[in-house]
């Protein structure tokens, strides 16, 4: 029976698959007699145009024939111009049955091509009709085939199931048989293994009771908290640091950026020379305007580096985070979601482009320089844009679910870990294929454009320069696929490890918990490793213990020393005091002396300048005296009553107030420059004063935010040790139910022994 189900089983899937097949051959001939159909509807409507044409020319020649009949009425009216008439009159009558012969000509090959095209439409639509009833005819007697094993796999089930229920029926009736036989046997030696089982019950019972006293005690005295029984609690736990995995890991992480890295600068060029190429094929930018779908590609291509850059920065940033010291596990690989969502961006930006690429290509499928071969390449090449687009997506997935353990770790279990690196590997190996086919096809295309008569140096430099960036990016697509599935044991094995006695990290929170609990124990086993201060040998201090008790100073005189220095110190501070009240005085003394000074300058200038006032009076007196000389020669100079000072004592007292005057400018400039520094000297330990006071201010705020993490810890543990408490009491209730359970089950198996050997009795 199941070699039989398993030959129908295998019928069946080649049916369905028979039938599949067969459906999409359906399908397909439909798509071709839609196609068929559109076609001819073309034809027809060129039919259509080509019979409005006829009609157009058929009343042209009616005109002309009327206008070459009214010419003729003309011309028998006018015999005088007979001639010249009939003259232009045969002139235009040829050019009109000319033109009227080619129109007819060229009617008569549309109607043969319309009538073979529509010959040729009917044979088709004749020959997909007859093949799709045929097709249909195979689809029906297929499925009755199906049909008709369906219904005996239902009765052969229906059978089996028949059988199996007579079989238990028969085997429960065996099974009570054998029981009765059993206790038929076995109540001979009841008595005899009663009595032996109940004196090892008492053994048990009393060696159960000795040892879980005595784990009782070795729990209450030292184990007060037993944290690998807890999945939960045993996450928090330190694992063993594994120096020679970490170093192993962080050189695969190098490997991976070195690869990374060449693939960016590959897709970098491959864009950059796409732009290129979309500017000068197949339509020059320099010498006429592309079309609006090109230029919106070209602007969209121009910012592929804000896309494609990210990816080595993400990379580098998950490189840095591999340290020797750290525990490296995809819970505790934070940067990992940094490096996805530059993925995902690079991914948006590849959708964004998708369509103007494929519109591009089919614009340059379109035009008038394009052959069948380049045609056939550019669809092979839109296919292949499609698929590579598709990768990225599977790519993207993939790394976005190795992000969960990091992020939310319900979302992605352990044991599906291997799964997704396998993935990630077979994704890899499809980018590689797929470049390949890419590149291939490039170079194809690129032969073919360069048989074009419009192809410029330019045209070809630039495929070139795009062939290479492609097979740099087939390279490095193959170096990754190839790097990936090396070391896809060595991911599977080590990226998911934990803290002994348990298998996994059960939470990202637990993660960042353990790293800081590691980086404690670090900084513990640091300190311990730090070397002791010298200390004085003991020789040496047992020496200078001999010389302190062998000396005559006792400790009185080291206290009348302390008290002669105090004395001395105060007196000190005294005479301190007299001096600075001296220097007050004399301080106070000289700024009155300076006023005194000041007094008897200004005294001086005041008269300074009642002179200089009055020399310009005495020049005018001089004047008016000189003219009355002149004109009173007999006159005395006595008569001049102001007596004139004398010019040197002038120059002499301006010297001197000159002097005094740059004298107290040298001490005013010498007193401006001392505040001057003393202002910048305050301003720096101001500055400096208002750093280290937001220096205090920072460390306060992280001192705060530490006493309330230490609080918050404080009453966490506080939490888990209540609940640790209520969990060992809640053990140890049941410990003590399931004995008293016991007792109870052997106070009844006694029960049950004494009524046997009362029976027996």
């Amino acid at each position: 029976l199941a070699s039989l189900i398993f030959q129908l089983r295998a019928q069946n899937q080649v049916l369905k698959k028979g039938v599949v097949d067969e459906q999409a051959n359906s399908a397909s001939l439909k798509e071709q007699l839609k196609m068929k159909d559109q076609s001819l509807r073309k034809l027809q409507q060129e039919m259509d145009s080509l019979t409005f044409r006829n009609q157009q020319l058929a009343k042209r020649v009616e005109l002309l024939q009327d206008e070459l009949a009214l010419s003729e009425t003309r011309g028998k009216k006018n015999k005088k111009s007979v001639e010249s008439s009939s003259q232009l009159s045969q002139e235009q009558k040829s050019v009109f049955n000319e033109d009227l012969q080619k129109k007819i000509e060229e009617n008569e090959r549309l109607h043969i091509l319309f009538f073979e095209a529509d010959e040729q439409h009917k044979r088709l639509e004749a020959e997909l009709r007859t093949r799709l009833e045929v097709l249909e005819t195979d689809a029906a007697q297929h499925q009755t085939v199906v049909d008709s094993l369906t219904r005996k796999y239902t009765d052969t089930i229906e059978k089996l199931q028949n059988d199996k229920t007579k079989l238990e029926v028969r085997s429960f009736s065996s099974y009570l048989q054998v029981l009765k036989d059993y206790n038929v046997c076995v109540c001979g030696f009841s008595s005899v293994f009663l009595l032996f089982s109940q004196q090892q019950l008492k053994n048990l019972q009393a060696a159960l009771g000795s040892r879980l006293e005595e784990s009782l005690c070795i729990i209450n005295e030292k184990v007060p908290f037993n944290d690998t029984r807890s999945s939960r609690y045993n996450a928090l736990n330190v694992p063993l640091h594994n120096r020679r995995y970490q170093l192993k890991l962080r050189d695969l992480a190098g490997q991976a950026l070195a690869f990374v890295q060449e693939l960016v600068t590959a897709l970098l060029n491959f864009h950059t020379y796409t732009e290129q190429k979309v500017q000068i094929f197949p339509i020059d930018s320099a010498t006429d305007t592309i079309s609006p779908l090109n230029q919106k590609f070209s602007q969209y291509l121009h910012e592929n580096a804000s896309y494609v850059r990210p990816l080595e920065e993400g990379m580098h940033h998950l490189f840095e985070s591999i340290t020797e010291d750290t525990v490296t596990v995809l819970e505790t690989a934070v940067k990992l979601k940094a490096f996805s969502e530059h993925l995902a961006s690079y991914l948006g930006f590849l959708r964004k482009i998708l369509p103007y690429q494929l519109k591009s290509l089919e614009e340059e499928c379109e035009s008038s320089l394009c052959t069948a071969a380049l045609r056939a390449r550019n669809m092979e090449l839109h296919r292949d844009m499609k698929r590579l687009t598709a990768v990225f997506e599977k790519l993207h997935t993939y790394v976005s679910l190795l992000v969960l353990p990091s992020t939310k770790p319900e979302g992605l279990l352990r044991t599906n870990y291997n799964l997704v690196f396998t993935n990630i590997a077979a994704s890899l190996h499809g980018f590689h294929d797929i470049l390949k086919d890419i590149s291939k096809h490039y170079s194809q295309k690129a032969t073919l454009e360069q048989d074009v008569p419009t192809a410029t140096q330019k045209l070809i430099t630039t495929n070139d320069c795009i062939l290479s960036s492609v097979a740099a990016l087939t390279n490095g697509a193959g170096k990754i696929a190839s790097f990936f599935n090396n070391n896809l044991d060595h991911f599977t094995a080590s990226l998911s490890y934990g803290p002994k006695g348990g298998t996994e990290f059960i939470s990202p929170l637990s993660a960042e918990c353990m790293l800081q609990y590691k980086k404690k124990a670090v900084a513990y086993m640091k300190s311990l490793k730090k070397p002791c201060a010298a200390s004085v040998p003991y020789e040496e201090a047992l020496a200078n213990r001999r010389v302190l008790l062998s000396s005559t100073e006792s400790r009185e005189g080291l206290a009348q020393q302390v008290q002669q220095s105090l004395e001395k110190i105060t007196r000190l501070e005294q005479e301190k005091e007299h001096w600075m009240l001296e220097a007050q005085l004399a301080k106070i003394k000289l700024e009155k002396e300076n006023q005194k000074l000041k007094n008897s300058l200004s005294g001086h200038l005041t008269e300074t300048i009642q002179e200089h006032s009055v020399l310009p009076n005495v020049a005018e007196q001089k004047k008016e005296t000189t003219e009355k000389s002149l004109s009173e020669p007999i006159r005395s100079t006595s008569l001049v009553s102001a007596p004139f000072p004398s010019t040197p004592d002038v120059e002499s007292r301006e010297d001197l107030i000159k002097t005094h005057y740059m004298a107290r400018i040298a001490e005013l400039t010498s007193h401006l420059q001392l505040a001057d520094s003393k202002s910048v000297h305050f301003h720096a330990e101001c500055r400096a004063l208002a750093k280290r006071l937001s220096l205090a201010e920072k460390s306060k705020e992280s001192l705060t935010e530490e006493l309330k993490l230490a609080s918050q810890n404080i009453s966490r543990l506080q939490d888990e040790l209540m609940t640790t408490k209520r969990s060992y009491e809640d053990q140890l209730s049941m410990m003590s139910d399931h004995l008293c359970s016991m007792n109870e089950t052997l106070t009844k198996q006694r029960e049950e022994i004494d009524t046997l050997k009362m029976t027996s009795k």
